[in-house]
């Protein structure tokens, strides 16, 4: 007898290694958990964004595509937000969403997805609705593929809620196949970039979040310390991706192009390495970089390689590119640049500052722990006093979207128990997402969520003033009590208000065996 759509489906999953389900169930998509299998489970998000968070950092963090179940429609609108930064983080994620029965779909049942696959376009890679129910499990074979093949990133399939029960197609091979998704570059543009390195006086590297997420780390460290070359990290950079404490780090660049050109300065060869050319925030005018520089970039995706600007770009996966260019040319000798001065330590003034904060988190948290990051007015703090030096232990989102980080660090645990997890959160960024906590506490995951507690959009009071605005509208957040809302949904929480207070409250989190927040009020 012909195994179900369902039962095919399910054993695709375990054959991929995706036994973890994201979802928040709705009625048409019941009939896929019928007979859950007890090797799976299923981890409950009380938002579709919620869902989707927690199923990004699960993927980031396990170097495999996760499965996410979303309602129709609604629900896939609700999800729309993070669904915009999986696709902005090159995350792989397969999308699935409930439709209606298609023997309704002539005309407009409640709860149908008019246009389904449209929806979440253009920030998914593939979107489709299958012409039969028995093309769902071949529909879910590529989308897995196309979901793991550079440049990564989301597919969504639209499953009508009588296809599950129908029988599989014995016709239709479904075998695990192996896909290649490595590229290796043109030799000869690689050629060109190792002889430009070589000779170079003063070479730079921009590093991106590529290296991370391909694995790059090291190589990027071997090249940089065989040319003696100053190491940034790319505008907006999602991951971390050189060792901020080495003495080649140069640091962080801004998002603004004359601020780049200025940094830059100087260098004669300038390489980026798995980022765009690069990411802005604000207009700028002249050239992207100072004349009689050379400029290289190294990325993953065609597409990225066709919208930078200048110079020459070399579409290859990164790890591979990076290994070729350590084979090449011997680099004339030069002298390693000065190092970067760091900031000093802060001392506490009556009041906590983010400096303060940052510092205080750098001195507590074990070496090895995860930092997911989505606090953007406090970032240039924590980039000044809170440095990373090892390969995956910092997460935030690449789009500029709020409500990802504080249900991706509940992915990002769930992946790596035996990893301390700290989500440092603005507060203005936790209430896109709270409902993450009662999936923390659910899960009993010990992570530690620290709010930086300024009661306002406070980067968006500082954005104002490139722009003139005296007094920005809608950006004051007085009055929300984060430790009274993690207590209500089943995590611990405390409020600290005083600089003696931050250390011992920030231990007694750490030390913890289940979720705690702590709500920290900055100057």
């Amino acid at each position: 007898m012909s195994r179900t759509v369902r039962e095919t489906f399910i054993e695709q999953l375990r054959t991929l290694g995706m036994t973890s389900v994201f979802g928040n169930p709705g009625s048409t998509e019941l009939p896929m958990f019928r007979d859950f299998p007890d090797d799976f489970r299923y981890v409950l998000g009380l938002q579709e964004a919620v869902v989707v968070g927690m199923a990004d950092g699960y993927a980031q963090a396990t170097h495999n595509a996760a499965l996410v179940n979303l309602h129709s429609a609604a629900g896939v609108g609700h999800a729309m937000g993070n669904i915009f930064t999986a696709w902005k983080n090159r995350t792989p994620l397969v999308i699935t969403a409930g439709q209606q029965a298609r023997s309704m779909l002539v005309g407009e049942p409640f709860l149908f997805a008019d246009q389904a696959i449209e929806l979440p376009k253009p920030y998914v890679k593939w979107s489709c609705e299958p012409a039969r129910a028995q093309d769902v499990p071949a529909a879910l074979a590529r989308g897995y593929h196309l979901a793991m093949s550079p440049p990564r990133g989301p597919v969504f399939l639209s499953v009508p809620v009588d296809d599950w029960d129908q029988p599989t197609d014995p016709d239709q091979p479904l075998e695990p196949r192996t896909v290649s998704t490595a590229v290796r570059a043109d030799p000869a543009l690689l050629d060109e970039v190792a002889a430009a390195l070589a000779r170079s006086r003063r070479p730079a590297f921009v590093v991106g979040a590529g290296v991370d997420v391909e694995g790059a780390f090291e190589d990027v460290v071997t090249l940089a310390e065989r040319h003696r070359a100053r190491v940034w990290v790319a505008p907006l950079s999602a991951r971390c991706s050189f060792p901020e404490s080495h003495p080649l780090f140069a640091g962080f660049l801004d998002a603004d192009r004359d601020r780049i050109r200025e940094q830059l300065a100087g260098h004669d060869v300038v390489v980026v390495i798995g980022a765009p050319v690069f990411s802005y925030h604000v207009e700028g005018t002249g050239p992207y970089v100072a004349r009689g520089t050379a400029l290289f970039q190294l990325v993953d995706d065609p597409a990225t390689a066709a919208w930078t600007p200048t110079g020459t770009s070399v579409v290859t996966s990164i790890r591979l590119g990076l290994r070729d260019l350590l084979s090449g040319p011997e680099p004339a000798p030069r002298t390693a640049p000065a190092p970067r001065v760091r900031p000093a330590r802060v001392q506490p003034d009556g009041v906590i500052s983010e400096a303060f904060l940052m510092q205080t988190i750098a001195d507590l948290r074990p070496e090895a722990s995860i930092v997911v990051e989505e606090a953007p007015s406090s970032r240039s703090t924590m980039h000044d006093h809170l440095p990373f030096d090892r390969s995956e232990t910092f997460f935030t989102c690449a789009s500029g979207g709020l409500g990802h980080g504080m249900p991706a660090a509940v992915g990002v645990a769930l992946a790596r128990p035996e990893q301390q997890v700290i989500a440092l959160l603005g507060d203005g960024s936790s209430m896109y997402s709270v409902q993450a906590l009662w999936s923390a506490a659910r899960e009993e995951l010990p992570i530690v969520f620290v709010v930086v507690n300024n009661s306002a959009y406070a980067a968006l009071d500082r954005f104002a003033q490139h722009f003139g605005i005296s007094k920005p509208v809608g950006t004051s957040l007085p009055g929300i009590d984060f430790a009274g809302l993690a207590r209500d949904l089943g995590c611990s929480g405390v409020t600290v208000r005083r600089p003696e207070e931050l250390a011992a409250a920030l231990t007694a989190a750490l030390a913890a065996t289940t979720p705690s927040l702590v709500d920290v009020h900055v100057s």
